[in-house]
This record gives structure tokens, sequence and C-alpha cells, in this order.
């Protein structure tokens, strides 16, 4: 019999390292346009950068050419882009600061934000130390 008492499971869930947020993120995509590869790009770029700040980042299928990526970070749906408003798809630079503005502003976003500074979009970078 072996001993498994201080590995995580059901009976031991793993510490966490960071309380987890709870803002989420859809991602709406359009079926007939096949844009679901897209989405799934967005949506994993968004994971990476934000690991347990969100809470979920959703893809949500549509149709009629839409790609829209919105927040709710408690407050309700909150639109960050729209393909037909704003221009075609998002540059994730861009919507990782939105993003980031809404659920972290503490958050560096490091040569994104260094290339938003030299560029003079998106505001200052933060001081580098």
């Amino acid at each position: 019999m072996t001993d498994d008492a201080g590995l995580p499971g059901p009976e031991n869930p793993a510490p966490s390292d960071a309380p987890r947020g709870t803002a989420r993120v859809a991602v709406e995509y359009c079926t007939q346009c096949r844009w679901l590869l897209r989405a799934a790009w967005v949506a994993q770029e968004l994971l990476q950068t934000f690991r347990t700040r969100l809470g979920e980042v959703a893809l949500v299928p549509g149709t009629d050419g839409v790609f829209r990526v919105t927040l709710d970070a408690g407050d309700g749906p909150v639109l960050l882009w729209d393909r037909k408003t704003d221009g075609g798809f998002p540059e994730i630079p861009d919507l990782k600061r939105r993003v980031r503005d809404a659920v972290a502003p503490d958050l560096a976003l490091g040569h994104t934000d260094r290339a938003a500074a030299r560029s003079g979009a998106g505001g200052e970078a933060p001081a580098e130390g």
C-alpha cells in the first residue's frame, strides 16, 4: 500500500500560488467565417499573460461575421473589441493592455508596455527599476 498523504488530489487539493480572479472574458467569433482558431489564439494569449488574474476566458460561437471581445469584471460586460466597430481584429498587445487596465492595473506587460511607450500609444510604460 502506498502512502499518498500530502499528494494533491480530491482530499488534498494543491495549494494555490495566487488567488484566482473572477473576471470573465468572452471571445465571440463567427463560425461561418471559421474564426475559431483566431478566437482560441486570443484566449490562449490572455490566459498565458493573466494566468490566475482572470477567472474565465470563454469562446462563444456566433454568426454574421462577429468577432467581439467583452470583459465582465463584476459590473456587467464591457466591450473591449468589436471587429465591425473597431475595424478588423485586435492587435494582441492592445487587447492585453485593455484587459490589464480593467483587472490588473499593477501588472507590467514588459515589452508590450515598452513598445507602446516608444510608439506613443497606450500611455506611458511603468518605470523599470
